[in-house]
């Protein structure tokens, strides 16, 4: 499900080492297009040889997959993460998709992945105990209530100073509430999106504050008159970036980075954002 989290600057020393470990080289036997004898498709980094092992949540939602099945290339996320197999040189069937529930992604330890793609944020925090790549996509945050809600003609953040609001754990969503709303009340906080849409519906909060996309997500297919009221920056205008997660010191990092760039760079990225997430642009800003 969704999850939003903060952006941060990468250290100038991990960037250089980065470099260098994918300064360019020939093309492998494996076909990489990435260059660099660390970004083969038979790389030593690689959690597996000759496989790349992209992890995610179950479930997995719209916008970000579709049907529940990352494999199938549908939805944002999975579109992403294909375009960087690719530009690896990955073939379809050298991606092996496996599970990694959002709040273990960014734990100290060992992955049984080479990156994890999940709406994760990159901050200082986590940036301790994993790497992030440059970041694939930058988010609002969004208030999402019910169409006969006295909350659902809100023309300003403000107005939900009083508003019983929910959200979901170990997201952005609930600092980015505490300094944009400032809310009377304390917040109520959610194991699931699952369980906020029930919450919503239940009359015990009154609104739903998430990443635009998910919003979406949320009002067509979760509830029947769900109302999304407006969207709005955090921290006062802070992008709040996405970033594929990778284990701490990954030698494929720069690696992946340098896929995302050239994704970035032919308008690729900007093709697949706009397939999968253009709703979110018509959604109203909500200003204080």
């Amino acid at each position: 499900m969704s999850r939003t989290r903060t952006a941060l600057a990468t250290s100038a020393v991990v960037v250089v080492l980065a470099a260098a470990a994918c300064a360019p080289q020939p093309k492998s036997a494996a076909g990489a297009k990435a260059s660099g004898a660390d970004c083969t498709t038979e790389s030593p980094s690689l959690h597996k040889r000759g496989q790349l092992t992209v992890a995610t949540d179950s479930p997995a939602y719209a916008p970000w997959f579709e049907d529940n099945t990352p494999s199938n290339g549908k939805g944002f996320e999975s579109a992403v993460a294909y375009a960087v197999a690719g530009e690896l040189g990955f073939a379809r069937d050298q991606v092996k998709w496996v599970v990694e529930p959002f709040a273990h992604s960014y734990a100290p330890g060992a992955k049984s992945f080479d990156f994890d793609i999940n709406q994760i944020s990159i901050t200082p925090q986590r940036k301790k105990a994993v790497d992030f790549s440059a970041s694939y996509y930058t988010a609002n945050q969004a208030i999402l209530t019910l169409g006969d809600s006295k909350f659902a003609k809100a023309s300003s953040l403000g107005a939900f100073k009083d508003a019983r609001i929910g959200v979901q754990v170990a997201t952005t969503s609930y600092q980015a509430v505490l300094d944009q709303i400032k809310p009377s009340r304390r917040l109520s906080v959610f194991n699931t999106t699952k369980d906020e849409v029930n919450a919503l519906k239940n009359g015990q909060i009154d609104a739903i504050v998430t990443d635009t996309p998910t919003v979406f997500y949320l009002a067509g297919a979760e509830l029947d008159n769900g109302k999304i009221v407006g969207q709005f920056g955090y921290a006062g205008g802070t992008p709040e970036e996405f970033g594929l997660l990778l284990p701490k010191g990954s030698g494929y990092t720069s690696c992946v980075d340098k896929a995302l760039s050239t994704l970035k760079a032919d308008g690729r990225l900007a093709r697949i954002t706009s397939q999968w997430l253009s709703a979110s642009a018509n959604v109203p800003e909500l200003k204080p």
